[in-house]
């Protein structure tokens, strides 16, 4: 999906981009800037060139030769009549690799598991001839987990019963399934970008046309991208995360919410709303959900992979009855049903569920904050978001070496992943996602051996990705 920024939106991203001489090449590195950070999403067409000099207040052969550098280092294609379109950017993922003895495992931001776990897996053995009683397949899941879940909805000022709710062998099953049942080969999904990709590999393995919608820390999502992309490709589905996003740890404002649902709204796009994040709230505060719509067009993913634990695979689907029971006659193809006694562990869990928040709470709360004042000390010149929950840090870092630091530090025995791992388009190689789901001590020793890498990593390679990009710093 195609898409336009107009002179005076491009100026505003820019800021104050005339850092050097000659002029056209501090131009051109602040357009590659905004291309690298998904800041200007792959396929957008930029200003006219007599339009962006007159906003810009420069002499139009200094747009014209700033094109021409973008186009010389591929991140701009021009055709006659057509204008000048942003190019998608090739990824450079590390790839994940197994964790070793003693390694810094920050490749996964799931949290340990809930201190009172073990205790509910003793109780609920005691049980365990009530639940071998039971059929053993149910694909929608047991009524007093279901309840459970549908309460926690009304909780939030959601209306929801029992029959609103298919309970999953966790959140990413919830995806493949919803995927399957609302998506064909070809069909465009509106997603965000940076965005966690193992549900953009979920949404492609579906053939769907990802069109990416960038969102970041400081600025939240690009509403005019969004707004464009729903009226002019009508999406069938769009996937997004609206509180404590991950990557970024950003969570949408009442404004936008209200204008992505009333645009997808027009559009008449199914919104899939990923809330396995909602609950880790650190200091935020009590919002509105939003997004009150249809319900057989907001449909909601929970799970309890980031409350309670990573192992416990549960999850569900909160959407209107009847596309409930869509899924419910499709899932035999994927799966036969949530194993019972993890669905006996998860109703327990549910009720003890303020105890379950209020510890991860804190332990992010003291995860975050070591990480941030370490990375404040060792590198200051890294860009550290402010979030008030969630589960990582999107940092932003002073040269595009996101995957080499990345392979760096897998020697000293730090396992993260690269920023390119989270794109849907190409890029964000200015960018790392730090989890701070360990523990303070494990957290500021991963600072120190990024700090000890970083002059390293700048000084021992070309500073340059994929793309040709030495010419940005």
């Amino acid at each position: 999906m195609d898409s336009r920024i107009s002179a005076r939106s491009l100026g505003a991203a820019l800021g104050g981009w005339r850092t050097r001489e000659p002029a056209y090449e501090a131009l051109a590195d602040g357009i590659r800037l905004l291309c690298l950070d998904n800041r200007i999403a792959p396929r957008t067409t930029l200003p006219a060139e007599r339009e962006l000099a007159s906003a810009l207040q420069v002499s139009r052969s200094t747009v014209a030769t700033a094109y021409r550098s973008l186009r010389d280092s591929g991140h701009i294609a021009s055709l006659r009549g057509s204008g000048s379109m942003t190019l998608p950017l090739r990824r450079a993922d590390a790839g994940a690799v197994a964790p070793r003895e003693g390694a810094i495992d920050l490749q996964q931001a799931s949290p340990p598991a809930w201190p009172g776990l073990a205790g509910l897996f003793s109780d609920v053995s005691l049980s365990a001839s009530s639940i071998v009683a039971r059929t053993g397949y149910d694909m929608v899941g047991r009524s007093d987990l279901r309840e459970a879940i549908a309460g926690r909805y009304r909780e939030r000022g959601i209306p929801t019963s029992v029959d609103e709710v298919l309970v999953t062998t966790g959140a990413q099953s919830a995806i493949h399934l919803l995927a399957a049942v609302l998506l064909g080969r070809g069909d465009r999904v509106l997603i965000e970008t940076p965005t966690y990709p193992h549900a953009a590999d979920a949404l492609r393995r579906a053939g769907a046309r990802l069109i990416g919608v960038p969102v970041t820390p400081e600025d939240g999502w690009d509403l005019d991208r969004a707004e464009q992309a729903f009226a002019r490709a009508l999406p069938v589905l769009a996937y997004l995360m609206p509180d404590f996003q991950n990557p970024t740890g950003r969570s949408m404002s009442a404004d936008e919410r209200i204008s992505i649902g009333e645009a997808a709204q027009r559009a008449g796009t199914f919104l899939v709303l990923d809330e396995t994040t909602a609950d880790l709230d650190i200091d935020r505060g009590l919002q509105s959900p939003g997004f009150a719509s249809d319900p057989e067009s907001v449909i909601r993913i929970g799970s309890l992979g980031k409350t309670v634990w990573g192992g416990l695979r549960v999850g569900w689907v909160r959407a209107g009855a009847d596309l409930i029971r869509r899924l419910v006659a499709a899932r035999p193809a994927h799966d036969l049903g949530t194993p019972e006694f993890e669905q006996a562990i998860a109703t327990a869990a549910l009720r003890r569920f303020p105890e379950v928040i209020a510890q991860r709470s804190h332990l992010l709360r003291a995860g975050r904050d070591a990480a941030r004042e370490a990375l404040a000390t060792l590198l200051p010149d890294w860009r550290t978001p402010v979030v008030h929950g969630g589960v990582s840090l999107w940092i932003g870092l002073d040269a595009p070496l996101s995957s080499p630091l990345v392979m760096d530090v897998r020697s000293r025995g730090l396992l993260l992943s690269a920023g390119s791992r989270f794109a849907v388009d190409g890029g964000y190689d200015r960018h790392l996602r730090l989890p701070f789901t360990s523990g303070p001590a494990e957290l500021i020793r991963a600072v120190e051996i990024l700090a000890d890498a970083w002059p390293r990593v700048c000084g021992g390679a070309p500073v340059q990705s994929s793309m040709q990009l030495d010419a940005v710093i």
